[in-house]
């Protein structure tokens, strides 16, 4: 570019673009930012994953070389040794991050170049992962407590991650900032109802979808079921993701003799049609940030059975007769309320609509602009 351009530059900052929530928010806003106003550049530790190639061609890449995980002191420091060049070669107005970048960019943001804003978006309720995932979570707490306060913004998902930061972390309000995650309303119900039934059997026909690792809650699922097969025979679930549990997963299925109701089938580029054309959408989790499948579903006006774990679910069930809520971490409830979801199902035979009003403050356009107005101060 040559200095006649006076777009923002904006720095996304991410360790690799495989599938996850935080990636599919990121290929979101690259492919949608308007380029009249912005100048999109790209941070990875990886140059790898499912979403590599539906970048934009006009989004500049650059990779950290030599990092791939920051989460011992040398890659740590090593990120740094390579950010913080990367940051005043390029002197973006706005740098972005997210996830396991955040700590690394906080901390550097005392030397970033003069003028540039920080912001960080956070990809959990921080306190319970913190509970749940470190062996010295008052330690961490503290840490992010100093550090998070470096930031211009740090953006929370969901009214109950503000409350989370403002509470446990004693963040001033006015650096916390709520964007929920964007839902391409259209493309999900253009590429989910034009797919085929990926289905067949007599059903009911259930899906879940998400990374498969201990948080998703994949392991209570498999669980409940035995308890929905006694009144479905027929019963099947689709399992959408991949993750480190896999193995885990696929043998605890063998344990609980669901392998002729329980299939794996991985990561699908277009899983709408599952989405779509299920009974039942479930979603287990012990925690979840946001919960993008479930409005996914929900748009495509497929019934839901929702743990009430710590994140938005319980602020997407509020307005949501479409959505019944279970104690998180229960696998006998969750077998009985997909139990009476599926006796509903099978006798009504009908979607279920959810008002667009609501489904509108998920929508791209709206989202887009909310995280152009943080670009553009």
């Amino acid at each position: 570019m040559d200095g006649s351009d006076r777009r923002k530059k904006v720095l996304f900052l991410i360790r690799c673009l495989e599938v996850g929530g935080a990636q599919r928010v990121f290929l979101t806003l690259l492919r949608h930012l308007d380029r009249r106003y912005f100048q999109l550049h790209l941070g990875l530790l990886q140059p790898d994953g499912e979403f590599v190639d539906q970048l934009p061609q006009d989004v500049a890449v650059h990779v950290l070389p030599g990092v791939r995980r920051p989460k011992s002191v040398i890659g740590f420091l090593l990120l740094m040794y390579r950010l913080i060049p990367l940051l005043w070669r390029l002197r973006p107005n706005t740098v972005l991050s997210t996830g396991g970048m955040n700590l690394a960019v906080v901390v550097a943001s005392p030397l970033m170049p003069r003028g540039t804003r920080l912001l960080v978006r956070e990809c959990s309720v921080l306190s319970e992962r913190l509970s749940s995932e470190m062996k010295y979570p008052g330690l961490w707490r503290w840490i992010y407590r100093r550090l998070y306060r470096l930031a211009d913004h740090v953006v929370c998902q969901s009214d109950s991650m503000v409350r989370d930061m403002r509470e446990e972390f004693d963040l001033p309000p006015e650096s916390l900032v709520r964007v929920y995650n964007p839902i391409d309303i259209d493309l999900v119900r253009a590429w989910g109802r034009s797919g085929e039934n990926p289905y067949s059997g007599a059903g009911p026909q259930l899906v879940a979808a998400g990374r498969l690792t201990y948080e998703k809650g994949f392991d209570l699922l498999l669980a409940a079921m035995p308890k929905v097969i006694a009144h479905f025979p027929n019963v099947k679930l689709t399992v959408l993701g991949e993750g480190s549990l896999q193995n885990v997963l696929s043998e605890q299925a063998r344990k609980l003799g669901l392998t002729e109701s329980v299939t794996f089938v991985g990561f699908h580029q277009n899983p709408w049609p599952y989405l779509c054309h299920a009974d039942l959408f479930v979603l287990p989790s012990r925690r979840e940030a946001f919960g993008n499948a479930l409005l996914e579903a929900l748009a495509l006006e497929t019934q839901a059975v929702a743990a009430d774990c710590p994140g938005a679910i319980r602020e997407i069930y509020s307005a949501n007769p479409a959505v019944e809520l279970v104690p998180a971490g229960n696998a006998g409830r969750l077998g009985e309320a997909i139990i009476g979801r599926c006796m509903v199902a099978k006798s009504e035979r009908c979607k279920t609509r959810v008002s667009p009003e609501w489904l509108a403050q998920f929508s791209l356009h709206r989202i887009v602009g909310e995280y152009s107005a943080l670009f553009l101060p």
